[in-house]
């Protein structure tokens, strides 16, 4: 009876090698340490935090733990291919599967969706992101004070647009977010909200955000989702023939990176000035404030085909920063200087600047480069 500890240890180890169970069920981690032992899956240590926000449903225990027969049993009998096909047997395409790097409250829903609402067994369950219509109140910053007031939004893929209203009984919207430009991105920290979204979209060519909250998670998501499953059958339209493996990556995208860095005006002769930096794919964005509706510039960053670099250091005769890693951005029509606080930041930085300038540009990326290079 001694060994029989040992032989169920061996028995999980076994079950934690079939396919599927390598990674976290949840969101893909590799080497997941911890079992539900009431949904037969293995997931990674952040995902069992979430896990035990649903107590009635889900029961987890590490793998490092001793294991009785029957929950050796339980795992073997389903495990992550087993559970994947029955919780996830009708996930919309469009329909956003966090990753480990994503914030916590899209994680949790992921999970609160799959295990306990059962939304993607029953097609009735998705209504909410899956109509082509959706109304709802959410709180918005003000441009101008920052606080955050209730505002009614409209997302309607008939008229192609998310709108909003200032009052209530409003006729006319204060904005019309055409659905060809928008983007949704989770930012709780930046925020200051576990739900905080950043919409933003083009309007005459040039970037405008808007920092959204609700206080219910489910809500915010599915807003989010909702944004995507438009956004998909917009891109459905716009290119016939593309596959959906294609289309899913256009739906939503994260920026590359954002911090302060200090940056001089186009002489180089000005004092340099700290500002808030969005990299959104080619798009370079500063901020005098990371939640500004409008950026203050925006800088194309095409491929080095087209005679974009990215250098370490800044020219020798520059002066005027006050932070020591300096960055210099050649461009076919002249050089930005940048500066960042520390080394990481400054390597950071140029990582995602050679990312983009080693990719070679898309047919319509030219149209955006000639609309930059004629701005006033």
């Amino acid at each position: 009876m001694a060994e029989e500890p040992e032989g169920n240890d061996r028995l999980l180890q076994d079950v934690l090698v079939r396919p599927g169970n390598g990674t976290c069920a949840d969101c893909g981690n590799p080497e997941p340490e911890w079992a539900s032992l009431t949904l037969g899956v293995f997931v990674c240590q952040a995902c069992s935090l979430l896990h035990r926000s649903i107590p009635h449903i889900s029961r987890v225990k590490s793998v490092q733990e001793t294991w009785d027969a029957s929950e050796v049993e339980l795992v073997a009998s389903t495990g992550n291919n087993a559970a994947k096909a029955k919780y996830e047997q009708k996930v919309p395409a469009f329909y956003y599967r966090p990753i480990h790097s994503d914030c916590k409250m899209l994680r949790e829903q992921w999970i609160r969706a799959k295990y306990e609402r059962n939304e993607f067994e029953f097609i009735e369950k998705q209504e909410p992101y899956s109509a082509g219509y959706r109304e709802g109140f959410l709180w918005k910053r003000g441009r101008d004070n920052g606080q955050f007031l209730s505002r009614k939004f409209i997302l309607s893929e008939r008229e192609g647009a998310l709108k909003y209203f200032n009052k209530q009984d409003a006729r006319d919207p204060k904005a019309m977010m055409k659905i060809e430009t928008l983007n949704a991105t989770f930012q709780p920290a930046k925020i200051g909200n576990p739900c905080g979204l950043q919409i933003t979209y083009l309007r005459d060519n040039s970037t405008r955000n808007i920092f959204v909250y609700h206080s219910d998670a489910k809500e915010m998501v599915d807003w989010f989702n909702a944004i995507r499953a438009a956004r998909f059958h917009y891109l459905q339209v716009a290119f016939p023939g593309a596959s959906d493996e294609e289309l899913v990556p256009k739906l939503t995208r994260s920026f590359m990176k954002e911090g302060f860095m200090e940056k001089t005006g186009p002489k180089h002769t000005e004092g340099f000035k700290k500002r808030w930096f969005t990299m959104d794919d080619r798009r370079l964005m500063y901020f005098k404030d990371p939640l500004d509706a409008y950026a203050r510039g925006e800088v194309f960053i095409g491929s080095k085909e087209n005679s974009y670099t990215v250098l370490s250091g800044l020219p020798s005769s520059t002066q005027g920063h006050h932070w020591s890693h300096g960055i210099t951005i050649v461009t076919p029509d002249r050089k930005f200087l940048f500066a960042c606080e520390t080394e990481a930041e400054q390597r950071d930085w140029i990582s995602a600047f050679q990312r983009v300038i080693n990719r070679p540009m898309r047919p319509q990326e030219y149209a955006v480069e000639a609309h930059f290079k004629h701005k006033p």
